[in-house]
């Protein structure tokens, strides 16, 4: 069995393709082995694999060899069974034969008998030499082919197919490949077939005593290599998990004999992983099976070949990691037999050498995104792997000092057992020279005191001791070297005894030198920590045969130098992995090289990835560990920003982690950094550390424009009182998103106790909305804070630290803009005109304090305020009011609508009054006098034509506005109309004419305001032409005075006239022309209503009312039946008015009496005027000029006006005018048309068309 296994070791390393045998017949190979040769490898060949899929093959290598070479000849039948898979996959036979007679009585007899082994696949190539232009051997040569192809061919297969030296044919090379893949395929099923059948019978006494597993492996493994051969890696692979199972199944199997595990010879600490000839397997055959320790690495490293061959490393790495610690576990049950610490040391052998040469093997950017992440996962765990070994082999050597008591090196180190060997290793004889190093600790930065990690199961000093043949595990107190400090790695259970004040206070002991006399007999006494470290040195220096790792293990510096390169590389493959955080936290040990060599830049950039990391994952209590080293590097390197930053961090943590006085450390660098120069001053974030809400309760709700003051919680994480000397706080929309966020500043310094304080802030005017808090900012001596975080609330009492990331509810809701205040007038009716009357202004606040408030009054034009009155306020009792203004309610009712239940007078300063302080909450009613001065007079009318005045030209605007609020920063604007008119309208008619030529006139006078007049006199002053029927007395013809007048009633007048001389002339234009009527009157109102007395009467009581005059102008006009021109329009032509033509138009005008006060200044010239629309009308002549007239009766005279119509449709005629005439005097006989008709001009011809 040795013997094939050494064999079948070199055939494996020199066989590496298939076999295809040539039986040269003819004597043709030499001719034809150049054409055939250039066809391998096979392109695209197609195989079955292992279930009889087709499987296509790029490159399937293969040898053409002579059944005459001895590496054909030299093999002996019992090697078939085990080396079948390097017998010739195909046979190609190569004959030649010119004449039919020889092929039937040498050639074809000699053919029969080569082919009669059915066990081989072989085929026939004939040989053509004939030359295409030797027509007789051509067709010699094919009779001949198609006799072979007669003999040979079945109708199954065909076995023949022929090669013409002398002319090229292109299917001949496709042909053969094609018989030869078919050959190769046929064998290699058949091949298959046996092998399972072999293996299926050896496997049916597996648990019989016959059973040997070297046989089930020859055919197992010769089976796969077959496969691996054919290119068919998958079936190789699934062969060598299967032959890997069964051998787990053997030597687990509770009736396997007990046999060495192995391991034990020099150069096994050196994993062999991926070298399948590491050791021939002769070697480690045992019986009839293999030691674990070699076999199993065996299998891996044919199972890895196998896979690279597939481009899959990240398999390899998968598989390897798996694999490295099953086989860990394994050697774990055997490690007392193997030597020291064998263990750790294959496993980083192993982890190494996985790593190497998969990343030898892998190509960047060849396999996808995620499968290249898992592959970086499993080489930052192979590394990760190696690395703890290489720790605890560095610690049991004496330089546990050097490693790190960081978090992630004390989970990893404490959960990782001693190693446990059968004696532990004793101190040798020729120690005396040797160098035990002891370790001094490093203080840290602020004088923190903390606990060091663990990096140990347990105690290392007794677990050493007590693997030792003469010591107990009960004297831990005897063993103890009372000289060995609890800090050097000599046991957790000792170091948790120690009171914190003195577990740095340890002898700092130096390098010392120990000699054989100290030593006086190791299997007497307990051994030292010391002599512990020397001892696993000088055993390690025995087991471990690779030079490099124990160059590593030589020096602290080469320790060093090896540990930082195998945490950088777990490090860097995590980060372009899945698991970026195993990355971050092994630049965490990085940093702390960094720290130690003082390289301050590369461990600041590391220290801030890891606290970063478990700042974002809550971890504070790893973050405590590694916070105060990365102040310590910036505060090296002067970086005052970072620093700052470092120290806000450590406040913020929980405040059990340090201590008080370590906490209040922290503040004060804070504290001398802000009151020192910056040279790079920025801001500094710490919302870890202040953090803000607004107070318990419903939001501060403000109007529009108003200031308030906002009460915020702040909560401070400071040991000690801090003084901020301003503070900021914004405040953030949460109705827009576009609108920016406000700022209220308090320029006052402030002091921050620790815990829970309140601070008010002055708020300026904000828009309408609600808002939340945003950033707190302000500032600490020179140094510029801000804090986004929020707290929310907790109960009113505590004084805890709460952080919350959102708001939970507005801080502030301000309104949007609404009515504050109306004012509005407190009179419905109108005033008089030209008198001092009270004006009344209704101020009504509408849920909103008036207190403070000041009124501006401005008067428009024809209005002023009357300086002799003050002005008076009181109280406003509105539901009086509405019943005054009731129209149900009887006039000469004694309710008054105003309830004074308070009463001021006021006086106006400037335009401005000050509203009295009782005004701001409740409606009050503001009386202030006024005069509206107009200088026309009042005209009457005649009842003929009855006008109405007009209410706009009575129409006065006051412009009010009113400042409240807190700043008077709230104004409302108004304008108020108030209605003046005159207290009576006059209308005039003439009622009779009388026999004697005397004429009644009736004045009616009608009241306009709503208030009682008494007209206690009347006279009128007649115009010009007209007479009072007595001559000089002025006064009606009766008299019924005092005549008193409602409210909006009215009343006539009679007056006696009768008909004067006209005056001519200069005379006339001095006299007269209008009547005026002239009345004496009082008045009797309510100033809550309308008109009443005017001011400067109701301030004297002793004057009577009836000192009021009234006087309206009016015009006369002289009958109508006594005129003395007639004005007449003469028809137009009957043909009609067209646009366009030329119109004369006529007017007569006719004397009716010849009286010369009613005559123009000329005797005989009559003036007259033509008046018409210009858009309508275009006159051809003149429009105005003089005429004569005789002053006789009856005198005419036509005046004739020639224009032309410019618009179709009805349109007023043109009309004449006798501008020095009175209109008196005038009448219209016949009277013109109201509207004449135009028609469209006529078609002209030239815009007619023939047809």
């Amino acid at each position: 069995m040795a013997s094939f296994l050494a064999q079948f070791q070199s055939i494996k390393t020199s066989f590496d393709r298939l076999i295809i045998s040539v039986e040269d017949v003819s004597d043709l190979w030499h001719m034809v082995k150049d054409e055939f040769e250039r066809r391998l490898p096979f392109k695209r060949a197609c195989l079955n694999s292992k279930t009889h899929n087709p499987v296509y093959v790029e490159k399937l290598p293969a040898e053409f060899i002579l059944t005459t070479d001895s590496r054909l000849r030299s093999r002996f039948p019992q090697e078939q069974s085990f080396f079948w898979f390097r017998e010739p996959y195909a046979t190609v036979v190569l004959v030649t034969c010119e004449d039919l007679d020889e092929f039937k009585t040498i050639l074809k007899p000699r053919l029969k008998l080569i082919v009669q082994n059915d066990e081989r696949e072989w085929f026939i190539v004939f040989v053509s030499k004939a030359h295409p232009n030797n027509d007789q051997a051509t067709k010699s040569a094919k009779k001949i082919y198609a006799k072979l192809e007669v003999d040979f061919n079945t109708k199954k297969r065909e076995r023949c197919c022929k090669l013409d030296i002398h002319g090229p044919d292109a299917n001949f090379w496709e042909d053969l490949d094609s018989k030869i893949m078919e050959s190769i395929r046929n064998t290699l099923d058949r091949r298959v077939q046996f092998y399972e059948d072999e293996i299926r019978k050896l496997t049916e006494q597996r648990f019989m005593p016959v059973w040997n597993f070297c046989n089930f492996f020859f055919l197992k493994e010769s089976l796969a290599f077959m496969f691996e051969i054919a290119h068919l890696h998958e079936d190789a692979l699934r062969e060598y998990d299967e032959l890997e199972l069964c051998y787990l199944e053997t030597v687990k199997a509770p009736t396997s004999k007990k046999r060495e595990f192995g391991g034990l010879e020099h150069g096994d600490d050196q994993a062999a992983l991926l070298n399948t000839c590491n050791k021939p397997l002769s070697l480690v055959v045992q019986d009839d099976s293999f030691r674990e320790f070699e076999f199993r690495q065996y299998l891996f490293a044919c199972q890895s070949k196998i896979l690279f061959k597939l481009n899959r490393p990240v398999e390899v790495a998968s598989r390897g990691y798996s694999f490295i610690i099953s086989f860990s576990k394994t050697l774990a049950l055997h490690e007392s037999m193997l030597p020291f610490c064998m263990r750790e040391a294959w496993v980083i052998s192993a982890c190494l050498t996985l790593i190497d040469e998969t990343s030898s093997q892998y190509s960047d950017g060849t396999m996808p995104s995620d499968l290249e992440k898992e592959f970086y996962r499993l080489r930052g765990d192979l590394f990760s792997l190696s690395r703890v070994k290489f720790m605890r082999l560095a610690y049991l050597i004496g330089y546990g000092m050097e490693v790190e008591r960081s978090p992630v090196n004390s989970a990893a180190l404490s959960m990782l057992p001693w190693p446990k060997p059968a004696v532990w290793p004793v101190l040798p004889a020729d120690a005396s020279e040797e160098m035990i190093l002891q370790y001094n600790p490093r203080a840290k930065l602020f004088g923190i005191q903390r606990r060091p990690l663990p990096l140990e199961p347990s105690a290392l000093l007794r677990e050493a001791n007590r693997r030792r043949a003469s010591l107990s595990a009960g004297n831990i107190f005897e063993i103890i070297d009372n000289r060995q400090s609890f800090t050097d790695g000599s046991g957790l259970e000792a170091s948790l005894k120690t009171p914190p004040s003195n577990k740095f206070h340890g002898s700092s002991m130096t390098r010392t030198n120990s000699s054989p006399g100290n030593f006086e007999s190791s299997l007497d006494r307990p051994m030292r920590i010391s002599e512990i470290h020397v001892a696993a040195e000088h055993a390690l220096q025995g087991t471990i045969s690779d030079p490099d790792l124990w160059k590593s293990l030589s020096s602290p510096q080469n320790f060093e130098k090896k540990y930082f390169e195998l945490t950088k590389g777990a490090a860097d493959n995590y980060h372009h992995s899945w698991w970026k955080r195993h990355g971050v936290v092994l630049d965490g040990e990085l940093a702390a090289v960094y720290h130690r060599l003082e390289n301050f830049d590369l461990a600041v950039k590391s220290y801030e990835k890891v606290c970063a990391l478990y700042a974002g994952e809550g971890w504070q209590d790893l973050l405590a560990e590694v916070l105060p080293n990365l102040a310590e590097c910036q505060k090296v390197l002067n970086d005052q920003a970072g620093y700052l930053s470092s120290c806000v961090k450590l406040l913020s943590l929980d405040k059990g982690l340090f201590l008080t006085k370590e906490r209040q450390a922290f503040q004060s660098e804070v504290v001398r950094l802000a009151h020192s120069e910056l040279e790079h001053p920025v801001p500094l974030d710490v919302s870890s550390l202040i953090t803000f809400s607004g107070n318990a309760g419903p939001p501060l709700e403000l109007c529009d424009k108003d200031p308030g003051a906002l009460s915020v919680t702040v909560w401070s994480g400071f040991p000690d009182d801090i003084t901020l000397e301003s503070l900021s706080l914004t405040l953030i929309a949460t109705y827009s998103a576009d609108e920016g966020a406000k700022a209220i500043t308090s320029s006052d310094a402030t002091i921050l106790k620790p815990g829970r304080n309140t601070i008010t802030l002055v708020l300026p005017p904000q828009k309408p909305g609600s808002y939340v808090l945003g950033v707190l900012t302000g500032r600490i001596g020179n140094l510029r804070f801000r804090s986004h975080s929020f707290s929310k609330g907790g109960p009113a009492d505590s004084d805890d630290f709460m952080s919350y990331e959102k708001p939970t509810k507005p801080i502030l809701k301000v309104f949007k803009p609404r009515p504050l205040v109306d004012l509005t007038s407190a009179i419905s009716s109108a005033l008089l005109m030209n008198e001092p009357q009270w004006v009344g202004l209704i101020i009504r606040p509408i849920n909103y304090s008036l207190k403070g408030g000041l009124l501006h009054i401005d008067t428009g034009p024809g209005l002023e305020i009357e300086d002799s009155r003050a002005i008076e306020i009181g109280t406003y009792n509105y539901s009086l009011q509405s019943g005054v203004n009731n129209p149900n309610v009887d006039d000469g009712g004694n309710n008054d609508p105003v309830t004074t239940e308070k009463f001021t007078q006021l006086t106006l300063m400037d335009g401005k009054i000050e509203l009295p302080d009782w005004a701001g909450e409740k409606d009050s009613i503001l009386w202030f006098p006024i005069r509206a001065m107009d200088s026309r007079a009042t005209r009457g009318t005649s009842s003929a034509v009855p006008q109405k005045p007009s209410i706009v030209d009575g129409m006065r605007t006051i412009a009010l506005k009113l400042e409240f609020g807190v700043s008077h920063n709230q104004t409302f604007e108004k304008t108020l109309a108030v209605h003046f008119t005159d207290p009576f309208h006059v209308t005039t008619r003439v009622s009779d004419k009388c026999s004697d030529g005397n004429l009644l006139l009736q004045v009616i006078v009608h009241s306009q305001v709503k208030a009682a007049l008494t007209i206690c006199d009347a006279w009128l002053d007649l115009q010009n032409g007209f007479d009072h029927v007595r001559h000089g007395d002025r006064r009606p013809m009766s008299s019924f005075f005092p005549l008193v007048i409602s409210s909006f009633s009215r009343a006539g007048i009679l007056f006696g006239i009768c008909l004067g001389s006209a005056s001519i002339g200069d005379q006339a234009e001095t006299l007269k022309r209008e009547s005026i009527i002239n009345i004496r009157y009082g008045i009797k109102g309510d100033r809550n209503i309308g008109a009443h007395a005017p001011v400067s009467l109701e301030s004297e009581p002793g004057i009577k009312e009836q000192n009021l005059v009234f006087q309206s102008a009016f015009v006369l006009q002289r009958p109508v039946l006594d005129p003395c021109l007639a004005v007449g329009f003469l028809p137009l032509p009957t043909g009609g008015m067209r646009v366009g033509q030329l119109v004369s138009i006529k007017w007569r005008v006719e004397r009716l009496k010849a009286e010369d006060n009613m005559v123009s200044s000329d005797n005989d010239e009559v003036l007259y005027e033509v008046k018409a629309n210009p858009e309508n009308w275009m006159i051809a002549g003149r429009k105005r000029g003089h005429v004569s007239l005789s002053m006789k009766q009856g005198s005419r005279i036509v005046i004739t006006i020639m224009c032309v119509p410019l618009v179709a449709g009805y349109v007023r005629p043109p009309q004449l005018g006798l501008p020095d005439i009175d209109e008196t005097n005038v009448t219209c006989n016949p009277a013109g048309p109201h509207l004449v008709c135009v028609l469209p001009s006529a078609l002209s011809s030239a815009f007619c068309v023939s047809a």
